[in-house]
């Protein structure tokens, strides 16, 4: 590989200069609206200029994917700049409404972006997870084409404190983890000081532990050239005990202190002081902050020097703030250059005034230094997201003659699309963090075996020892089974998510999840969501309904989680057709990437697409029967339908969400009895549901007064005095909100407070939610017949007094 440390060079200083005026610009020339400092990290971006330049203008193909470390996000929209992918407008509003965003967004941002990243620690991981993608892919026969990529992460060395990398470093080692690079900015300065001394043996002791090859990118050119004259030796010595906060600190003084720290420490009338005096006090600071990482040259020829797929991980020592006035300074984190210091700073870069927003200020020979741009191979294929064809989702249906949990329809509904041979079913990719059998994907797993790069046998099955599981590995696997990390579930469905933009290979992921467990994976979640990936995750089982279980397993606000995670959506259903249906409109909303125009239906944006959430129960409930008509079918999607339709005197309807469903269905029998034309609504997506009403109410506002939501439809005939009763195995937040939508009296029903083990029963009756609840509300807090109980053996004892 041919390396020009020339051009090299002069990428480095263009992409050092541009970052730091984008951000000076939004901070000190551009006027401010409300006088909050926009911010930018300047520091944290110049540590990384020399790694990024050598990585991508260098050591990059266009099949490799990169997660920039969010602080250096400048850097890389300077380079997007420099190549022209950015606009001069979006640079001009970095940080402002619609301008170059704070950290790399998929979403948000023009420019090429792989990963977005933000929330620390994410970004490194998600490299691990999209390498096993690109493997599960290229062993498939449908993805043998795929061209092999390295996955990159640009790591903050702070982001080395947070947990989920070291989750995603032993799921990498069971996967046996490959084409993967880690690239760590050790500048050994966080957002409030100093890190501690030796933490680079640690993190070494860490990564061999998981068979990553380390690479120790200490010194640059000048220095290794300095340790060759006499006494060098010396030198490298002092530089090697040096104490962090002692080398930020000479950093941020400059050449004359470290001139007189060296000669204090080193000066011997000798070698080493010739040495040093060799230098003037601007070459002496030169060499001595030309650290590893620093030296676009030395990392140019580092990454140059790895001919293997093995995991990598390169330390690479570098000074934050390095090149301009605030390099070293402990609070260089959060500060910015102020006027004076820029413009001396300017006038060092050489950059004329009025020039500043110029992508070849300053080079001496733009021709040749073009030419080298466009001969870069990163860049040479131009824009790298990709697309592949939708899949064609096969009608979905599920026997309702008997009892089923929703849980146990679900595992259905994956044993019938295993059984055939639809092109869904063979990109489907199905995981689960230690819990596979426990949330029903078993029969699907022994059909569709796991992944594994090499075949590995089950002992049980050559033993003839019987088990259910029948657990083969396999390339052609179709099952990634995961230990008991949540954010590495995320972070795989955001990897496998992203397949189709990433590799060019549609997949259909599915995770499963105890539900009380989906927060312990919220952030992943959450970025997963945010950078658009694509994939069903299914939270099962749910609710105090898992009664045996207790209260650590027992979730009460996952379901606000679907209603307030954007890019998911949630759905609660209580019978296996609601889910049928709702799994066969899934498929589909998970490929689906149009424009975004509001269904004039529901008012809801289906058509961007979106992931997709279901909360669902181990608890067996009888089914209503066979339902195909287009009512109970778009109503099942769209949020809800009347399960009992309310007459022209409704006095009380019930909505329910999910397993609930036998309480609230028995409840509104022995309210009937009492009150008139009650109804009963069964709620499948509080979160759709609440979103198509804000929604038309927006249009409404804006002048689209035909704007009706498929929620104000369903309640538009109720009269004003009926009461509304909202019951939910969950907080009761979830559907509390329903009686804004017409004016209707309220009364909330859920669970608040953590559970505890019994039967449904008991954790029902214990948290207010079971059908004499219901009924004891309706007479306790509406006007009314009162409603007795005893018709269902439901005679409360306090009420026969």
């Amino acid at each position: 590989m041919h390396i020009d440390p020339t051009q090299l060079k002069i990428v480095e200083q263009r992409l050092l200069w541009l970052s730091h005026w984008m951000i000076h610009h939004a901070n000190h020339v551009r006027p401010k609206m409300d006088g909050i400092k926009i911010g930018g990290h300047q520091a944290s971006s110049a540590s990384m200029v020399s790694i990024m330049t050598a990585l991508y203008f260098s050591a990059l193909r266009p099949e490799d994917r990169v997660a920039v470390k969010p602080h250096a996000s400048p850097i890389f929209h300077a380079m997007q700049y420099l190549m022209g992918n950015q606009t001069l407008e979006k640079m001009k509003d970095f940080r402002g409404f619609g301008g170059v965003q704070s950290y790399p967004s998929r979403t948000k941002d023009v420019d090429d972006v792989d990963f977005s990243t933000g929330s620390v620690g994410l970004g490194v991981a998600i490299t691990s997870f999209a390498s096993i993608i690109q493997d599960f892919i290229k062993a498939k026969s449908w993805g043998a084409d795929t061209q092999m990529g390295r996955m990159v992460a640009l790591v903050g060395d702070a982001e080395l404190d947070e947990g989920n990398v070291y989750e995603a470093l032993q799921e990498g080692w069971k996967n046996d983890l490959r084409n993967t690079w880690w690239v760590i900015d050790y500048n050994r300065q966080s957002l409030d000081g100093i890190v501690r001394e030796g933490l680079f043996e640690r993190i070494e002791k860490i990564f061999d532990a998981f068979s990553w090859d380390v690479v120790r990118v200490k010194y640059g050119v000048l220095q290794r050239a300095a340790f060759d004259e006499p006494g060098g030796d010396r030198l490298r010595d002092w530089i090697d005990a040096c104490p962090n906060q002692d080398y930020s600190a000479l950093t941020f003084m400059g050449g004359a202190n470290w001139r007189q720290r060296l000669m204090d420490d080193l000066g011997d009338q000798g070698e080493v002081t010739a040495l040093i005096e060799r230098r003037t006090d601007a070459e002496l600071a030169a060499l001595m902050e030309n650290l590893g990482g620093n030296c676009v040259e030395t990392m140019a020829r580092t990454f140059a020097t790895i001919d293997h797929d093995r995991p990598t991980c390169f330390l690479a020592y570098t000074v934050k703030g390095w090149g301009t006035p605030i390099a070293g300074h402990k609070d260089n984190h959060g500060g910015l250059m102020n006027n004076s210091q820029f413009a001396a700073w300017q006038s060092h870069m050489g950059v004329p005034e009025g020039e500043e927003w110029e992508p070849f200020a300053t080079v001496q020979a733009p021709d040749t230094f073009k030419d080298f741009l466009a001969s870069t191979p990163f860049f040479a294929k131009g824009p790298r997201r990709y697309f592949d064809d939708k899949l064609d989702v096969p009608p979905i249906g599920i026997d309702t003659s008997r009892e089923i949990s929703t849980q146990m329809a679900f595992g259905k509904v994956l044993d019938d699309l295993s059984k055939g041979k639809s092109e869904l079913a063979e990109r489907i990719v199905t995981t689960s963090p230690d819990v596979t059998g426990t949330t029903s994907l078993g029969p699907w797993v022994n059909r569709r075996k796991l992944f594994a790069r090499s075949e590995q046998a089950d002992a049980f099955i050559e033993h003839r020892i019987p088990s259910t599981a029948k657990w083969e590995f396999a390339p052609e696997g179709q099952h990634i089974e995961l230990g008991i990390a949540e954010m590495n579930l995320m972070l795989l469905l955001g990897a496998a998510g992203l397949a189709h933009s990433l590799f060019g290979k549609r997949l259909i992921p599915i995770g499963t999840v105890y539900d009380p467990f989906v927060s312990r994976g919220l952030d992943a979640l959450n970025y997963a969501c945010y950078q658009d990936a694509r994939f069903m995750l299914v939270g099962t089982p749910s609710g105090v309904t898992l009664a045996p279980e207790g209260g650590a397993h027992q979730s009460v606000g996952t379901p606000l989680i679907g209603m307030s995670q954007d890019g998911l959506a949630a759905f609660e259903p209580a019978f296996a057709d609601e889910l049928a249906v709702i799994m066969e409109w899934a498929f589909d909303y998970l490929q689906r990437d149009g424009e975004g125009q509001p269904d004039e239906r529901t008012w809801l944006r289906d058509e961007t697409g979106g992931s997709v959430y279901l909360r669902l129960t181990t608890n067996p409930i009888e089914q209503p029967g066979k339902r195909t008509d287009d009512e109970f079918r778009s109503g099942a999607i769209d949020g809800a339908y009347w399960l009992r339709k309310p007459g022209p005197n409704c006095e009380v309807v019930i909505a329910y969400q999910g397993a609930i469903a036998p309480e609230a269905i028995k409840a509104a029998g022995i309210i009937g009895e009492g009150r008139r034309d009650i109804g009963v609504l069964a709620v499948t997506s509080a979160d759709r549901l609440n979103a198509g009403w804000t929604a038309a109410q927006r249009a409404r506002s804006r002048g689209i007064q035909s704007a009706c939501a498929h929620v104000e439809t369903l309640l538009l005939g109720l009269p004003r005095h009926c009461k509304m009763i909202t019951v939910i195995d969950g907080h009761p937040a979830t559907l509390a909100w329903l009686g804004s939508v017409g004016g209707h009296q309220t009364i909330p029903m859920g669970v608040e407070h953590f559970g505890q083990t019994g039967t449904i029963g008991d954790l029902y009756r214990h948290h207010g939610i079971d059908a004499h609840a219901i009924v004891e509300k309706v007479n306790g807090l509406t006007t009314g017949r009162r409603v007795l109980q005893q018709h269902a053996g439901l005679l409360n004892p306090d009420c026969a007094q």
